[in-house]
Parts: structure tokens; sequence; C-alpha cells
């Protein structure tokens, strides 16, 4: 399998999952532009007809602001849940598509894409209906989960078992608190329904290490209340809080703005 993070921040997401043996997967958002999804996709000499479906977590323009572009040119199944693609098309948040190409999921239903298992998992977040994704293939598994207010046993009953992951690490609490951002703004961020500072992922990544877990990207930055290098020392901290030296997981920061090296298992 492999997990190519094309872009993973507050201003723009895009996830490809893909199996090695079939040459084929599926998008997880498309939150950025067109171009930067072909771009870096071709970058791991992947075509769109490669992409055999996409699969939007929530409706929030840093999500899909590229779904009705990809969907003008590119005939892809799209798969969200049916509040969260009620409020896409009713909006007229993707312009004019084919709605056939939307199909309705549900949290805890697997579905299969592109020789992958493909479970969505409810989250708390501010949004229609949002979901995360693991996706499995032959005793391998993934996991792409950001936009968490908070997480829970729920949550960690679906990414416990992962050889490998995304996980959200939005921002640093004292940044954010001292930070420019409107008081209301700050609140909905810190929120149970906003997103998971660094400590917060820290915390939620012990209880996730296990023997299979190898490789963990931390995403979904925000370009005003975090630094890679911050959030990545905030979680190691707390890994080693926890296990000392020997936690076993290559760990790395996935770029806001550029593709990153992927995953492959």
């Amino acid at each position: 399998m492999k997990l190519y993070s094309i872009a993973s921040g507050s201003s723009g997401n895009s996830i490809f999952v893909g199996s090695d043996k079939e040459n084929r997967g599926i998008l997880i958002d498309a939150g950025i532009s067109r171009k930067r999804i072909v771009d870096g996709l071709a970058a791991e000499q992947i075509s769109m007809e490669q992409v055999e479906g996409i699969f939007i977590t929530h409706e929030h323009a840093d999500h899909i602001c590229g779904l009705g572009p990809v969907l003008r040119k590119n005939a892809i199944p799209v798969y969200a849940t049916e509040r969260t693609i009620d409020y896409i098309l009713q909006k007229g948040k993707c312009g004019k598509v084919d709605e056939e190409l939307f199909q309705c999921i549900r949290p805890d239903q697997s579905i299969h894409v592109a020789g992958m298992e493909v479970m969505p998992f409810s989250i708390s977040h501010d949004a229609a209906d949002p979901v995360c994704y693991t996706v499995s293939e032959e005793g391998k598994k993934v996991a792409v989960a950001t936009d968490m207010g908070e997480y829970t046993d729920y949550t960690i009953s679906h990414l416990s078992d992962c050889d490998g992951a995304l996980l959200e690490a939005n921002h640093d609490i004292n940044m954010l608190q001292v930070g420019n951002y409107p008081y209301p703004l700050k609140m909905r961020i810190l929120g149970s329904e906003g997103h998971l500072s660094n400590d917060a992922c820290g915390r939620m990544l012990r209880r996730l290490v296990h023997y299979k877990l190898k490789h963990i990207l931390l995403g979904h930055l925000s370009k005003e209340n975090n630094y890679p290098e911050l959030a990545y020392e905030t979680v190691k901290y707390e890994l080693e809080q926890e296990f000392g030296d020997e936690y076993g997981i290559f760990m790395q920061v996935a770029g806001r703005q550029e593709p990153t090296a992927p995953i492959v298992l």
C-alpha cells in the first residue's frame, strides 16, 4: 500500500491511498486545485485515470475546493455521507457537476474501491456529517484522521491496528491563545468540534503505538498557529514520556503546500 500526501494543512488537503499491486487507488479529499492534484500524482507516476474514487471527509473548502474542477474533467465517483453530499450539492459548492457521480456512504460500513476496503468512521467536527477513513488491503491498514475536535475510545478502536497513518496536529495551544485570531474562532478551534492540538495528537498516538505501527505523518497543520518543528517535537515528547526512545515509529510532518514522500507498506 501507498499513503501519499499531496498537500495537508489548514489551507488545503488531498491524500492519495493506493494499491501497489493493482496500480490504482483513491483520493481522500480534493481541497487543492486540480492542477496541484494532477501534478502531485504525476510526481509519483500516477495518472487521474488510476484514481477510482474520491472520498470526502466533510464539506469545508480546504477539503473540497478542487472537487468541481476535477469532476468536470474526470468522471470519478465521489463518496461521502448523505448529509455531506446534500450540503455540497444544495449549496453549489462544486458548481455544475454530474450529480450521478456522488455515492452515499455510512459511518462504520465499509466499501470496496480500487481493490481496497475503505472504512468511514464518525468524527467530532463542526460540519454536516464528517468522517475520517481507514483503508485496508491484504493485512495492511492506513488511516487519514484529521479535523477532530476530540478523540474517543471509538476513534481509537478504528485507528488501533494501523500500519501507518496521517494524524492531525493542527495547532500549538499557546500560539493559538496569544495569536491574532478573533476570540470566537479560537474557541471554535479549541472546542470539541474543532481541531486536535499537537499535545492532543501526541496523547492520542500514545494509545495507538503497537508492533505494527511504523509510520506516522503529522498533518493538517495551521499556517498561523503551528510550526512543523514544533508539532514534531511536541508529539515526540509525548511518545518519549510513555515509551522512552523505543517507540519504533518513523514520524515526519506532511507538507502544507507540497507533496511529502509517500509511505509505502
